[in-house]
């Protein structure tokens, strides 16, 4: 490629591959791009830009892809303002039906020319490196989902039905370390099924806990303690989030995130019909399935906290102080129960008319409410 003096501006589209660059250049004032391939490492990339006086004069882009944004960094130490596109956002005429890395690279440089592209942001080295682990996590998660499967279709194959409830719960793994085969091949299949399924827990574990160390660590310990006070984000869910968005800044309106993460509904309207469909999808699958596993719990509504089995028998009505003390004597259930997490337990409970005399005085009609108390404590 001959050196060209860089009078104004020069525009370099870069078509990038594992091994292979095709670049074009346009320089100022010229119409029809110059084309060259170059392997795909720094020494050669070193070279292209040494061909050019004015660093700073060079504006670069290629196609965010497989190849990361290695060559976005290294361009950037070379003084060189280097620009990542989103392909989804590249215009296309609707009969350009021929692609060639020649021809990506000369429309790449022709549309940055014009303006016509649209840029993602660069995560920095820190950021991508959580995010990395974040989405090595997810990755994790679905061989886990499908090692279970197949263990799944292996019992139901020779008639090993589970009708217990919810899978993968404590009975169930009761239930899958009772089953036994008579058939040695069959046994030893059941066995690699389990040892499988056992180490893609083992591997969940572990990242996991790899990545609880980096909720009050930089980049995103702050992200990860704002967000994290919403209801039904955790803070691993927290981590996630931020380590997809990066910097919320850059988000205008809560349209742009939405359309960022896919969320916007489609539509196809023309005069007078229109037409809207399912979401677009088209954005961060990572961001959007987090976002949706965040969501889950509002569709419930909020659980008081003796809304479990287990508080309701642990927060007996008698344990509110407004009662007395709990006619059974029990000091560490009388301690455990307070009449937050009580009082309306006592005011709904249908079981107060079957209790004996001997258990203490029976609510009546004349006795404090404490529902009504805590409220009128709590607001005046």
């Amino acid at each position: 490629m001959s050196s060209i003096a860089a009078r104004g501006l020069t525009y370099l589209g870069l078509d990038v591959h594992r091994d292979t660059i095709s670049v074009a250049v346009l320089g100022p004032g010229r119409e029809a791009p110059t084309v060259d391939r170059i392997a795909n490492d720094e020494p050669s990339v070193r070279r292209l830009v040494a061909q050019f006086p004015n660093r700073r004069g060079l504006r670069a882009c290629y196609e965010a892809g497989p190849t990361g944004y290695e060559l976005a960094r290294l361009l950037d130490r070379l003084d060189v303002r280097c620009q990542v596109i989103a392909p989804a956002l590249i215009p296309k005429a609707p009969g350009d039906k021929i692609k060639t890395d020649s021809r990506d690279c000369r429309r790449l440089v022709r549309l940055h020319r014009a303006g016509e592209l649209t840029p993602i942001r660069v995560p920095t080295v820190a950021e991508e490196a959580v995010r990395d682990l974040c989405r090595a996590r997810a990755d994790m998660l679905a061989d886990r989902s499908r090692a279970r499967l197949g263990l799944g279709g292996f019992l139901l194959r020779h008639g090993r039905v589970w009708r217990g409830g919810s899978t993968w719960t404590f009975a169930h793994e009761r239930w899958l370390l009772a089953q036994r085969f008579d058939d040695p091949a069959l046994a030893t299949t059941y066995a690699h099924y389990r040892a499988t399924l056992t180490a893609r827990d083992a591997a969940l574990d572990a990242i996991e806990a790899d990545l609880a160390t980096w909720y009050d660590q930089p980049p995103f310990a702050a992200a990860v303690a704002r967000l994290s006070a919403y209801r039904g984000v955790t803070r691993l869910g927290a981590l996630t989030l931020a380590s997809e968005v990066g910097d919320w800044r850059r988000f205008a309106s809560a349209p742009q995130f939405m359309g960022f993460c896919g969320l916007t509904p489609s539509e196809y309207s023309s005069g007078e019909r229109t037409r809207r469909g399912h979401i677009t999808k088209t954005g961060n699958g990572h961001l959007r399935a987090q976002l949706v596993e965040s969501a889950w719990p509002t569709s419930i509504g909020p659980r008081p906290p003796w809304s479990c089995a287990a508080a309701r028998k642990a927060c007996h009505p008698r344990s509110s102080p407004a009662l007395g003390p709990r006619s059974c004597g029990c000091a560490a259930g009388s301690a455990a129960c307070t009449p937050a997490n009580s009082a309306d337990r006592w005011w709904s409970s249908p079981s107060l008319a079957s209790w004996p005399a001997s258990c203490g005085p029976r609510w009546s009609p004349s006795m404090p409410n404490p529902k009504r108390s805590l409220h009128q404590s709590a607001v005046g």
